[in-house]
């Protein structure tokens, strides 16, 4: 099982996110631009830009809408020939009409934010009694089904995950970190070892990186710590 490391460009604007890149040169390839960015009104050009950068593109989009709008957002999303793209796991429905309406590019579920626990699910309107890795279970049996090509999960679900459904969908897995950080806005972190023991194929690192002294050494370090862990 092969797993790769996806560094986050979670910026306000184009600037601070090429920086980065630059910083970071050869030693990371994948990156993932979001809402945030969307809002800046430079996603595509930015999209363009890493392309020619002969980067990969996760476009982590949370597409959700009803379901005939969420194909066709796909679908005029093909043109760019993204790698991933993710949208919400609401219904059945949604998910089928994205997967119908895709061409080249892996479409992923959301499952549950990382930054999200089970009080949050109960304040939500879910059951009482039932727990995020229930959730996520059931939710990932339905992007399954709907025919996409994975889910978003934290690594530590990922074993339950490749226990009752497999290994032939991608897992992507968001709050990786190496050691704790200041602030940690996510409640479902995980280390790099954990998440790749378990079964996640893409890890997603964002501040640990991006807002460290030297972003192609904490880079580095992560992918260092990835191929150790695929050996053992």
């Amino acid at each position: 099982m092969n797993s790769d490391l996806i560094v986050a460009l979670d910026f306000p604007d184009i600037y601070s996110a090429k920086k980065i890149v630059e910083e970071i040169g050869d030693a990371v390839d994948f990156y993932k631009i979001g809402l945030e960015f969307m809002m800046s009104g430079d996603f595509f050009a930015m999209v363009e830009w890493l392309k020619i950068k002969n980067k990969r593109i996760f476009a982590d989009l949370k597409l959700y809408d009803i379901p005939q709008t969420v194909g066709r957002a796909i679908k005029n999303l093909n043109q760019y020939n993204l790698d991933l793209i993710t949208i919400h796991s609401a219904n059945q429905a949604i998910m089928e009409a994205a997967s119908l309406n895709k061409r080249n590019s892996k479409i992923i579920a959301v499952t549950v934010l990382t930054s999200l626990d089970r009080i949050d699910l109960y304040k939500m309107g879910f059951q009482a009694n039932i727990s995020v890795d229930e959730l996520v279970k059931k939710k990932t049996q339905l992007a399954l089904q709907s025919g996409l090509d994975g889910i978003v999960a934290s690594g530590h679900q990922a074993l339950n995950l490749r226990s009752n459904f497999g290994d032939d969908f991608l897992i992507v897995s968001p709050a990786i970190r190496l050691e704790q950080i200041a602030n940690d806005d996510q409640k479902q972190v995980c280390d790099v070892k954990t998440a790749i023991t378990n079964g996640s194929n893409y890890l997603v690192v964002g501040r640990p990186i991006t807002r460290s002294k030297n972003p192609r050494i904490a880079a580095h370090n992560f992918a260092q710590e990835i191929q150790k862990s695929l050996i053992k």
